[in-house]
């Protein structure tokens, strides 16, 4: 036996337990199982890159459709455009600058996206494809070779124990036994079969180192793959971005080669005839005419400043303000002479041939007559008596002879006591005009007349500084008072 014992196979360590035992409880799948699992692992992986490239070519798409809605923001003309220079380098061709650029935005996402989708997705499922052949390859080739071990190891259990049943009955039976139940050709029966259940495990060991050889270069393998498909992602995806941040890039540009003063300097070159020229000189109050500014009802018969006593009873005082003798017959009376601090509204005025006239005393004189100038005071005050003194006798005596003029009462005595001589007129004794009677009545004029009035020409004309009479030709005559003679 141990001759024949030495020409056995001898049976060679395997992955599924040690050389004592006959049969080992491990099962044969356990190193397959465990790479078929690993190349699932591998296709998940792969997987996931698909569906991260997959949902990025989505978002490209989504994006060249939203960047479409930012087009459109900018898509129609400029408002007021006709303001801006048409032409490249201004605020116009900066625009344009930019819905070109957008475009390109919007191209470039659905260029990316077909990219995406027709190139670099491609890559990953090939490799899918591939891990996936693998696993089959090898949970094929490792469930064939678990089989035929698994047949072995129970053909060899079996006949180890007809040879544990009969080697235990050779005692009982005294050693007769039945040629087909002889312990011997038994156990040469076991050696058979375990001998075919070691080649079998053995096979299956060198297929499985076989297999596990080429992981390593098949996993090489799919890593290079991925790296060629993110190269391949990088350049179209993180191409795009590069594009996309030249094509900002660009927009800034654009926005920074705008000169400062381009388009002013545009905006005048087309509307400069309606802008202000600034080396014209700013207009000036004197140099403007307006129709009828020369007209003679606009310049005053006399005007000047006067003080006047305060119609207020409660009031003893004077103030001063400046008047004015139109010819629309009316004394104005104004705070002052300026036309331009404030509008110039009469504070007070007085139709003159509606007015009763006082004889000037010295440098005073006074107008009783009614305001009508509509202020609040006006409405209060009706008809009163307003006493002015003048600078001098001579500048009163020249407001009454305006004053005369403009009532219609030319021609009229008045009491005076004139410190020059004054042109002297025909006597008419005993002829009183009713415009003396006027006054009579109205108590301005006493008893006492000028027995020789001043003859004034209606036709004689008053400025300031300055009086003149149609009758100045006829000599000088001083004036005397007389008691009033009953008219004839």
């Amino acid at each position: 036996m141990s001759g024949d014992s030495t020409n056995l196979p001898l049976r060679q360590g395997t992955t599924f337990g040690s050389g004592d035992d006959a049969v080992p409880n491990i099962d044969p799948t356990t190193t397959a199982g465990l790479l078929t699992e690993r190349l699932q692992a591998w296709k998940h992986a792969v997987g996931y890159l698909e569906e991260y490239i997959s949902a990025t070519e989505k978002v490209h798409k989504a994006h060249a459709k939203e960047y479409e809605k930012v087009l459109k923001t900018i898509s129609s003309p400029l408002r007021e455009g006709a303001h801006f220079d048409q032409g490249l380098g201004g605020v116009a061709g900066f625009f344009e600058n930019m819905r070109v650029n957008t475009q390109a935005m919007v191209n470039s996402n659905t260029e990316t996206e077909k990219t995406l989708k027709g190139t670099v997705l491609p890559i990953l499922e090939r490799l899918h494809k591939e891990i996936k052949a693998k696993h089959k390859e090898v949970s094929h080739g490792a469930d064939k070779s678990a089989k035929e071990i698994e047949k072995a190891r129970n053909s060899t259990q079996k006949h180890i124990e007809f040879l544990g049943q009969h080697a235990a009955s050779f005692e009982s039976t005294g050693g007769k036994m039945n040629p087909t139940e002889d312990p011997y050709v038994l156990k040469r029966g076991v050696l058979h079969r375990l001998n075919k259940q070691i080649i079998e495990e053995n096979n299956h060991r060198n297929d499985l180192i076989h297999v596990q050889d080429g992981f390593q270069a098949f996993e090489a393998h799919v890593v290079g793959v991925l790296q060629q498909a993110m190269e391949a992602f990088n350049q179209v995806a993180g191409g795009q971005a590069e594009k996309t941040r030249a094509l900002y890039s660009d927009m800034l540009g654009a926005a920074q080669r705008i000169p400062p003063d381009f388009e002013w300097q545009g905006f005048k070159t087309r509307d400069g005839a309606r802008l202000v020229d600034p080396n014209e000189p700013p207009r000036s109050l004197e140099s403007i005419s307006f129709p009828n500014q020369d007209h003679n009802a606009t310049k005053a018969m006399i005007e000047g400043s006067l003080e006047r006593k305060s119609r207020n009873k409660l009031s003893w005082g004077t103030q001063t303000g400046y008047y004015v003798v139109t010819p629309s017959k009316y004394l104005h009376e104004f705070k002052d002479d300026d036309n331009l601090r404030a509008d110039p509204k009469p504070e007070l005025s007085i139709y003159l041939p509606d007015a009763v006239l006082g004889t000037p005393a010295g440098d005073k004189f006074s107008v009783k007559g009614k305001d009508k100038s509509k202020s609040i005071s006006s409405k209060l005050s009706g008809s009163s008596e307003l006493s002015f003194k003048a600078h001098s006798a001579a500048e009163a005596q020249k407001w009454y002879e305006v004053l005369k003029l403009a009532s219609g009462n030319a021609g009229v005595p008045y009491e005076s006591t004139p410190s020059s001589p004054v042109v002297g007129g025909p006597e008419s004794p005993g002829a009183t005009s009713p415009a003396v009677e006027k006054q009579q009545e109205a108590g301005v004029i006493g008893d006492e007349v000028v027995s020789s009035p001043t003859a004034i020409s209606p036709q004689a004309t008053f400025k300031e500084g300055e009086a003149t009479t149609a009758g100045a030709t006829t000599g000088t005559t001083t004036g005397t008072t007389a008691e009033k003679k009953p008219t004839a």
